[in-house]
């Protein structure tokens, strides 16, 4: 879920009930409020033609890109401005099921990617370490880029998917021709998530303290269905999705790598678990915690039940053109999936800013 959000940039948390949200420190709150006025849109907004819901993707491509053997859909012109969509945890590329026909009929090319340890996705080596750091995480879409031939695209997810987009805006601007963020900045470092937060947040980040132990690790394999339903239950409390929506993505969790790139995301995070070092000099840069400098806009859903920082907290990481949307109408956190259209738009958007 929504995760990286620095310790030393927040101090406390008001909740209620799931849908609980995090808040940035009283004069940091108080100073951006001002200046960040978010655009409101309806999730019932339809800024593209609407066609029916999509049930699923056409036949999936895989290619062998850096590490991994990475599988992917692809939609539109192969001549069309490129998107790369990128999902969370526990999510899969089926969040952009109905985002994705709606960007190939605006002249898009788009390319959605299981991460490493989702759907087909596998490494290309056993000896490869499971590792879910944010770099290497990143490097793996570098890597599908250059395999891919495309040499910069719009970079818009959510969740890891918008970790990501803002990890590769911040270390290759040069690839990104703009980012869509969902809940904004969300670079983080194991140092800077030392600071303890307060019983509120840290009650949302149950999940992280949970797969810190290993009998966490054993019952996210032993009940691996039935804890994904429920964090997407806590994280989205408004959206009523269906057994066969969710059993749908609920597949690509059984990737024999899933549980260890889970595991290892959440500890390292937390300092628990070490990444690999020829990554120090990426995460040293990540940890300055820099501006983003390439156009940027950033979502939230109204009903996001996931810890998420207002707008306004992280309204100075972004110094290149900009924009803040609100989406409403019981939005969670699962913003592509429930609000399709919003989403398509903002990545249209952004590419044009």
């Amino acid at each position: 879920m929504s995760e990286d959000i620095d310790r030393r940039r927040f101090f406390g948390a008001v909740a209620t009930g799931a849908a609980a949200i995090a808040v940035a420190p009283a004069n940091l709150f108080a100073a951006g409020v001002a200046a960040a006025q978010p655009r409101t849109i309806p999730s019932s907004r339809d800024p593209i033609t609407k066609p029916a819901p999509h049930a699923s993707f056409g036949p999936l491509k895989q290619i062998d890109a850096g590490l991994l053997n990475i599988g992917y859909a692809e939609a539109g012109p192969a001549n069309g401005p490129a998107v790369l969509l990128l999902h969370g945890w526990p999510y899969d590329i089926h969040s952009f099921v109905d985002v994705a026909p709606l960007l190939a009929s605006a002249g898009h090319r788009v390319i959605v990617p299981y991460l490493r340890g989702y759907g087909t996705t596998r490494f290309l080596s056993s000896e490869t370490m499971r590792n879910a750091q944010q770099s290497a995480v990143a490097l793996d879409i570098i890597a599908l880029m250059d395999a891919l031939k495309i040499r910069t695209a719009t970079i818009a997810g959510f969740d890891w998917g918008a970790r990501t987009a803002d990890v590769m805006a911040t270390l290759w601007p040069e690839r990104c021709k703009a980012i869509v963020s969902v809940s904004g900045y969300l670079i983080s470092s194991p140092a800077g998530n030392q600071v303890p937060l307060p019983p509120e947040p840290a009650f949302l980040f149950w999940y992280q303290y949970y797969f810190a132990t290993p009998v966490g690790k054993a019952g996210y394999a032993k009940y691996l269905g039935q804890f994904n339903r429920f964090i997407w239950h806590q994280a989205s409390p408004k959206w009523n999705f269906d057994d066969a929506t969710y059993d749908r993505t609920a597949a690509s969790f059984n990737n024999p790598d899933h549980v260890d790139i889970v595991m290892h995301d959440y500890r390292w995070r937390l300092g628990l678990a070490d990444g690999e070092r020829k990554y120090d000099d990426l995460e040293k840069r990540l940890a300055a915690l820099a501006p983003i400098t390439v156009p940027a806009i950033t979502m939230e859903g109204d009903a996001n039940g996931a810890i998420h920082a207002p707008s306004a907290a992280y309204r100075n990481k972004f110094s290149g053109k900009y924009e803040y949307r609100l989406i409403t109408g019981g939005v969670g956190h699962n913003l592509p999936q429930e609000a399709p259209h919003a989403f398509a738009q903002a990545v249209i958007d952004a590419g044009a800013l």
